[in-house]
């Protein structure tokens, strides 16, 4: 399984997604897609984030098909018209283990 993030673009600045977008977004998730899980982020900077957890056989083709699934749901679904997907990929986790391997007092168990 992968989590790709999609970043929502209003094609007119300003917009807010509608509140119940995530619920817009799962109902029109196909079978074929193989959607696990849908998380919305609409408050992240700088455009709202749709995270996608689907099942897919490389982070390629997670990614190809969360952009797909986006593409389609956002022409297809009136209240998600004048919102496009800005892009599509796995979420880096280096800051957060860099943020772990920082802290001040974190010991790490030895390797037997």
């Amino acid at each position: 399984m992968y989590l790709v993030h999609a970043a929502l673009r209003p094609v007119s600045p300003g917009r807010s997604l509608p509140l119940d977008a995530r619920e817009l977004l799962l109902a029109a998730v196909r079978p074929e897609d193989r959607v696990e899980h849908l998380v919305v982020h609409p408050d992240a900077v700088p455009d709202p984030v749709l995270g996608v957890y689907l099942v897919a056989d490389s982070l390629a083709e997670a990614e190809g098909r969360t952009a797909a699934f986006c593409r389609r749901v956002l022409a297809a679904v009136p209240q998600l018209t004048g919102w496009k997907a800005a892009g599509a990929a796995a979420p880096l986790v280096v800051p957060f283990y860099e943020r772990l391997l920082s802290t001040p007092g974190r010991s790490w168990p030895e390797w037997s």
